[in-house]
Order: structure tokens, then C-alpha cells, then sequence
């Protein structure tokens, strides 16, 4: 780290947890967060203050009036932008170093999977199981952690799976791809505007603490948030040893 980094990052290194070399660990990371939405914007914002070394954006989606609910990291500016964009402006107004690579496409499970390949840590901060289940087997396949981001209405839920643990489920453990769930839609259910600020940041810390090595990263385990009353659940996970994706993966 130069003399600038010392100082801007001073406030990590100062904490024994993290320190000089898990700030460098930081400043090497490559992270990929799948959707710069509500749960994106936070999750990449502070990726983005902490110096993660790689970041990759990817979104479809343009900048909505309605977004702006929530989507802190876009700007009533920026309405018709493509998001990737206008988060890469955001975030670069903050911290001018980063290496930003925006791709604004929807990726299928192969394009997926090619991402995944080329990551330390990802997010999945997307809206629907497909891209969720397509993301899970990627990151079985290449032995990269995910950290989980969900939220609707007043509920919140945040997960890691650890595909280089032995005793960590993977998403599919906890939720079958066979199995059906009903799809919920912001646009359709609504959702409370700091909930997806919490569970965004709280994505962003457990990214944080796999690559930099400080704490007790939350794998095997379901937090969920009632935003009504401020209430949390800690649900332990375990891995099913019939999962048709790690258990294929690692017999």
C-alpha cells in the first residue's frame, strides 16, 4: 500500500481483526455482485469505500423513478441509465482507484458460470430462484463463497454457503431447485426502503471478512429480519447429503 491507501484505509488497519495484511487481502479480492438493485446498491457502495481489489457489476436493468425508493446508489440524474453505469459514476465519485468492469446483460447459467470462475467472492443480490440456483452451481463448481441477499415487503434474509467447507450446505441444500416457490416482486409486494440497505450491507460485511480473513464469516446459518419489529431468527443450516449440486460436487 502507498502512503494515500495507509491513510484512506487507517480505519480498517487500526482493527486487530483485519489489520495491514487483511487489508491488502482486500485490495487483491475480486468480488461479483449479480444485481445493482436494492440490495446491490449498498453491497457494492461499500465494497467499493473498502477497496476491494476487482469489481464486477452485473445488471440488465435501466434506472427506474421507482428505484430510487431505494436504490441508494442511483440518482434521479441517472433515471434511463443502464444501472451498471450509473452505480460505476457512483462509485468511482467515492473512491477513484477502483478497477470496475459493468456488464450489462442478464446472464444465463453458463455466462454465469464463466464469471464465477474468475471471482474470490460473489453476491447474489438478484430477484429471482433461476439466477440464484444458476449462480449456486457455479459456485460449488469453482469453490467460490456466496453470500445470499434477499428482501420483500418487511422481510429480510442473508445467508453464506462456503463451497471450500465441508460442513456448509449450498443454497440448494436449503432451498431444492425441484421445489416451487412463489416468485415475489418488489414491484408487485413492495418493500420497506431501509430493509434492502441492511441486508445489502450486511452482504457486503460478510464479503469483506471472507476475503480479508477477520471474524466468523455467518455460513451455515439463515438470518432472517422482521423489519416490523426489528427481530432476528438464526436458523442452523445443515448440508443435505442428497443435494443434487454439492453432494454431486463433493461425494
Amino acid at each position: 500500500m502507498d502512503d494515500s491507501q495507509l491513510l484512506r484505509y487507517s480505519r480498517h488497519i487500526l482493527l486487530d481483526e483485519l489489520g495491514i495484511e487483511g487489508q491488502e487481502r482486500i485490495l487483491r479480492g475480486r468480488a461479483l455482485v449479480i444485481g445493482v438493485g436494492g440490495l446491490g446498491s449498498p453491497a457494492a457502495l461499500y465494497l467499493a469505500t473498502a477497496g476491494i481489489g476487482h469489481l464486477t457489476l452485473v445488471d440488465h436493468d435501466t434506472v427506474d423513478l421507482t428505484n430510487l425508493q431505494r436504490q441508494i446508489v442511483h440518482t434521479q440524474a441517472r433515471v434511463g441509465q443502464l444501472k451498471v453505469e450509473s452505480a460505476r459514476a457512483a462509485l468511482l465519485a467515492i473512491n477513484p482507484t477502483l478497477h470496475i468492469t459493468t456488464l450489462a446483460e442478464r446472464g444465463d447459467a453458463q455466462r454465469l458460470n464463466e464469471l464465477v470462475a474468475d471471482a474470490d467472492v460473489v453476491l447474489d443480490c438478484s430477484d429471482n430462484f433461476a439466477t440464484r440456483h444458476a449462480l449456486n452451481a457455479a459456485c460449488v463448481q469453482h469453490g467460490v463463497p456466496l453470500v445470499s441477499g434477499a428482501a420483500i415487503r418487511f422481510d429480510g434474509q442473508l445467508a453464506v454457503y462456503d463451497p471450500t467447507r465441508s460442513d456448509s450446505p449450498c443454497y440448494a441444500c436449503v432451498f431444492p431447485p425441484d421445489s416451487s416457490f412463489e416468485e415475489t416482486r418488489c414491484a408487485t409486494m413492495g418493500v420497506f426502503a431501509p430493509l434492502v440497505g441492511i441486508i445489502g450491507s450486511m452482504q457486503a460485511a460478510e464479503a469483506l471478512k471472507l476475503l480479508s480473513g477477520a471474524g466468523k464469516p455467518a455460513v451455515g446459518r439463515l438470518l432472517m429480519l422482521d423489519g416490523r419489529d426489528m427481530s432476528w431468527s438464526d436458523i442452523r443450516l445443515p448440508r443435505n447429503p442428497r443435494c443434487p449440486v454439492c453432494s454431486v460436487a463433493h461425494p
